[in-house]
């Protein structure tokens, strides 16, 4: 009872500026995007759904080479017949869930023959029921928060990330009712397995390595953190029925939720904290018991890189 309640007043609280309403409400003061990424290499994961697709098919169409990676080899097929530019979307058939895999990709000539210009750490999964990897990670640990940990530190320590380039981390609004918690992280078993808190620590996660990695690396390259609002996506439809059954009307499509990295992308805007909504940088808390985390910045990147170095020693 006391959680539905919880959920409600989220809902309520976060309605008119996640959604649709918030969107359509902020879209004409915004200047159209130039769209023109000519002579750049973007990296995409999750590539060939949702807001990752919407992201793939329009840099594709302001002409880069988009490196689209994703688990589903048909759906890759699909994305690069549906793409403007086929000879420029490259897809990259990987298991991102996978350390050993993202590894192995971060390595690939196809990816390590030239830098990156923008990285898009896109790839997100909400579980209800627990799962582990080969590795014994949990699987959605592994696939929100680690192996972009492990691709994006990878492709710096390779050159492959320079100072022109950016780093774009999308997270969930998800983050404003969850502080960082590495016990809520990564679950070792099915019992108590909450995938939806699993879910907003993860994006709680992506908020504080983005401002470490940015502390750490002062802007070579530059790394944002957004989240799209409240978007109307396959795994919003499989994983949160009964939200999408109640907001239905209200989500925003993909290319909406798409739509600030695709800015960020563009406009580089300077890097002052915070996590962007809209093209526009909100604060990373909006209630004072979400900044009691109990794992600095610092103590995260510490666990990752263990986790890291088990799976590919």
């Amino acid at each position: 009872m006391l959680r539905a309640l919880a959920s409600l007043f989220f809902y309520a609280r976060f309605l008119r500026e996640f959604s649709a309403l918030g969107f359509r409400r902020r879209q004409p003061h915004w200047k159209p995007l130039a769209g023109n990424y000519r002579g750049q290499r973007w990296l995409v994961t999750g590539a060939t759904g949702g807001i990752g697709r919407a992201i793939a098919l329009a840099a594709n169409r302001g002409g880069a080479t988009v490196l689209a990676a994703a688990r589903d080899q048909r759906k890759l097929a699909k994305l690069r017949e549906d793409a403007t530019c086929p000879e420029q979307l490259l897809p990259i058939a990987v298991d991102l869930s996978s350390m050993t895999a993202v590894a192995q990709m971060r390595n690939a000539a196809q990816i390590a023959e030239r830098p990156v210009d923008v990285l898009i750490n896109n790839v997100g999964v909400l579980l209800n029921d627990f799962g582990q990897t080969e590795e014994g990670l949990e699987t959605s640990f592994a696939t929100n928060i680690l192996g972009h940990f492990v691709l994006t530190e990878g492709l710096r320590d390779a050159g492959l990330l320079q100072s022109d380039s950016v780093v774009i981390n999308m997270s969930s609004g998800g983050i404003y009712g969850t502080p960082l918690r590495r016990e809520a992280m990564a679950a070792s078993t099915a019992q108590g397995y909450d995938g939806m808190a699993a879910y907003a620590t993860h994006k709680r996660a992506q908020v504080a390595l983005t401002g470490l990695w940015n502390q750490r690396w002062n802007g070579s390259p530059r790394v944002y953190v957004m989240h799209p609002g409240w978007v109307d996506t396959a795994g919003v439809r499989s994983s949160l029925p009964w939200f999408r059954a109640t907001l239905k009307h209200f989500l925003r499509d993909a290319e909406q939720g798409a739509d600030t990295a695709l800015w960020l992308a563009e406009a580089r805007p300077e890097i002052d904290g915070g996590i962007y909504l809209d093209r526009s940088l909100q604060p990373e808390h909006c209630f004072a018991f979400t900044r009691r985390g109990e794992c600095s910045a610092e103590d995260l990147h510490q666990y990752l890189e263990a986790q890291a170095a088990r799976c590919l020693s």
